[in-house]
């Protein structure tokens, strides 16, 4: 599933292809194709993440009707020069004007909803690093009364929002936090010092499109070692690096199950 840089990154794609133009909107799948019909000939005002929710807003800037998007497991965004080609019947929404198309595939929902209703999936989220409105004091308030892991309320949207399997693996490893740790065992100072270091790397990951973790004295380059190769992409630390030495100490990765995703951590850097 995305993480949250990504749907920043889409929030920005979508606003720079599409703002402030009338926008052809269809579906040729057809599960969206009243609202896509209501939407016809609009002007994209503005485009809206939330952790891993994007909302892309029609109309009028101070009251505009909004999609609710949810890529899921499964959802992919496509973005291509215009003319567009004949649509797929695989496509839930696409979106076209003079310069750009977007075609939107297999997400978990897509949807038209109202301002209340758009409000109440914000409230329901964690504070998001990535926004200027998160307050990570919030979160800390509920990761200092849990017995829970941290590294299973890193995961927890209700939390912390945009936070994924990779993000999480990577943060505790950089500030060599056990991710079994109880959330009330986390000092402020420690909690404080990983959200910044959330901030800066899903920051980047918006410039890049793409997860790197390593600071730069552990890069390849700088360690003389090769690259990784993985369809993820990105450099990092434990993230799906089982049982290989880690880049600072060489001990062997681990990886095990939690909350029904891939743990992965060093037991000798992140000790309790």
């Amino acid at each position: 599933m995305p993480e949250g840089h990504t749907i920043h990154r889409l929030a920005q794609d979508y606003t720079a292809a599409f703002a402030r133009t009338a926008v052809h909107t269809t579906s040729p799948q057809g599960k969206f194709a009243d609202a896509a019909a209501l939407l016809d000939g609009t002007v994209l005002t503005t485009a809206d993440a939330h952790g891993k929710h994007l909302f892309l807003g029609f109309g009028p800037a101070e009251d505009p009707t909004w999609v609710h998007i949810h890529l899921g497991l499964f959802g992919k965004v496509t973005f291509g020069p215009a003319p567009a080609p004949p649509p797929t019947d695989t496509v839930r929404l696409r979106l076209a004007n003079d310069t750009a198309y977007v075609d939107l595939r297999g997400p978990t929902t897509c949807a038209l909803i109202t301002p209340p209703e758009k409000q109440a999936i914000h409230d329901r989220l964690g504070p998001d690093p990535l926004r200027p409105d998160a307050d990570p004091a919030a979160a800390y308030r509920r990761i200092s009364r849990s017995r829970t892991t941290v590294a299973a309320l890193l995961m927890d949207q209700k939390v912390i929002a945009g936070v994924g399997n990779v993000y999480r693996a990577e943060v505790l490893f950089r500030h060599g936090i056990d991710p079994y740790r109880p959330g009330k065992d986390l000092t402020r100072a420690e909690w404080d010092a990983i959200w910044q270091d959330l901030t800066a790397l899903m920051r980047e990951g918006v410039r890049n499109n793409r997860i790197d973790t390593v600071r730069p004295e552990h890069t390849p380059e700088a360690m003389g070692r090769p690259p990784r190769v993985d369809d993820h992409g990105g450099e990092v630390y434990v993230y799906r690096r089982a049982n290989q030495p880690c880049h600072l100490c060489g001990s062997p990765v681990r990886t095990a199950d939690l909350a029904a995703r891939n743990l992965f951590w060093c037991p000798a850097c992140q000790r309790r």
